[in-house]
């Protein structure tokens, strides 16, 4: 008996929050659904929701918080390709789904973090079932994979400085706040580089007022 309330509480309170975020971009039906199949988990600062290898089983739809998808060279140093943040769900996570591969990321949590996770085998049947799903995996994707070529452009075309700049302003963004709490070596490790070159220009950007620094604690004033 207490089993069984504690099931209708907690599916009260998923059904809270998907109608809280996802009222807008699905219909009742599916919502219904994602309520009947999904679970709700939640994460603090710093875990890991998926790794590099392993197989995937579930697909995360974001409530809250803000997740960093990062991939590995084959010296086992990350490099941050996006964020997520509410309302988003992982491109490399739906290619995989598809293909019925591994995961080919990391992803780990910037902050306490709440999603609704999806077994994978309910995505082609509501892809062809609800065109308001469909239309959501499309256009994830498609924001998903344009982050991916910034990415890359920016690996490609900017300055080490204007990289880290982005970084900051992205990272800010997705946490909704300008103010990151986070050391050198993190944001070395997040950008493929040595904590000595992130120093440099972390003063080199404070000099310039584009952000402000503190102990663990850097402040982006151009956003």
């Amino acid at each position: 008996m207490h089993l069984s309330i504690f099931t209708i509480e907690f599916h009260k309170k998923m059904d809270k929050q998907l109608t809280l975020h996802y009222e807008h971009i699905f219909e009742e039906d599916l919502l219904k659904e994602i309520n009947s199949v999904g679970t709700f988990k939640s994460f603090e600062e710093g875990e890991k929701l998926m790794d590099i290898g392993s197989k995937i089983t579930y697909m995360p739809l974001l409530l809250e918080g803000a997740i960093k998808i990062l991939r590995e060279d084959e010296q086992g140093d990350e490099l941050v390709l996006y964020f997520l943040e509410r309302g988003d769900t992982c491109a490399m996570t739906l290619s995989c789904c598809i293909g019925n591969a591994i995961s080919e990321i990391r992803a780990m949590t910037e902050t306490k973090t709440r999603v609704i996770m999806i077994p994978v085998q309910k995505m082609e049947d509501w892809m062809s079932k609800y065109k308001t799903w469909q239309n959501f995996i499309l256009e994830s994707y498609q924001n998903r994979m344009k982050e991916m070529l910034e990415a890359i452009d920016s690996i490609a075309f900017l300055n080490m400085d204007e990289r880290l700049l982005k970084y900051l302003r992205d990272k800010a963004m997705v946490n909704g706040n300008e103010a990151i709490k986070t050391t050198h070596q993190d944001i070395a490790f997040d950008l493929h580089t040595s904590r000595v070159v992130v120093s440099r220009l972390l003063k080199k950007l404070e000099k310039d007022n584009k952000i402000k620094l503190n102990r663990n604690l850097i402040t982006v004033i151009d956003l």
